[in-house]
């Protein structure tokens, strides 16, 4: 089973995702945790492009989108479809979905130009479930700021943010077997609370 967690930033992605492998884990199943982008050699050295936010050179929207693909490519093929294949579940924090959401939404790149890519790349494979940690933006930018040193995307405005979550909320809504809303506004426990009653109804 191929789970991913998605969100904006500061919604807790890394904490309620190492949940989910803590949860399956302790139900005796074997788990593979990675992210996007990253997973790989390659696509954490594509990562660390993507995120720097000291290169003096722009990073055009077209060229974000290019380094995601890229970094997915490694990824699908050296990590998430071998994991798979031998029978194991795998969680992963953002996968495409973060692409439509970020670079579609938030960017404004043809959605023609992100499905050009999404099926050269993923040929109709996608998760099994996705679990969209929804927040206001405020709160999460809030959240962000409080962790310190903000990387490229961080340092995005309100507005940026707004139209990522929009996007992740009309995909969410147009598929709700496969996507599932977590209010991540909610305490810690809480948010898990709902992560686990999701995932016992799924399994």
């Amino acid at each position: 089973m191929f789970i991913t967690v998605e969100g904006i930033e500061g919604c807790g992605k890394s904490t309620n995702a190492k949940f989910i492998v803590d949860y399956l884990t302790q139900a005796q199943l074997t788990v593979v945790h990675t992210r996007e982008p990253g997973g790989t050699l390659v696509a954490e050295k594509i990562r660390n492009i993507f995120l720097d936010n000291t290169i003096a050179e722009t990073i055009t929207r077209d060229t974000e989108l290019l380094l995601m693909y890229a970094a997915r490519s490694q990824h699908i093929t050296n990590v998430i479809k071998p994991a798979l294949q031998a029978n194991k579940y795998v969680v992963c924090e953002r996968f495409n979905d973060a692409t439509f959401a970020y670079q579609g939404g938030g960017r404004g790149v043809s959605i023609d130009d992100i499905k050009l890519l999404d099926n050269m790349v993923l040929k109709n494979f996608a998760p099994d479930l996705v679990l969209v940690l929804d927040l206001d933006v405020t709160m999460a930018l809030d959240r962000v700021k409080n962790r310190g040193n903000l990387d490229r995307v961080e340092q995005e405005k309100a507005e940026f943010f707004t139209k990522v979550r929009q996007v992740y909320l009309d995909r969410a809504k147009s598929q709700p077997d496969k996507y599932k809303i977590i209010d991540a506004s909610l305490d810690l426990a809480s948010v898990q609370r709902q992560i686990q009653d999701i995932l016992v109804a799924s399994l």
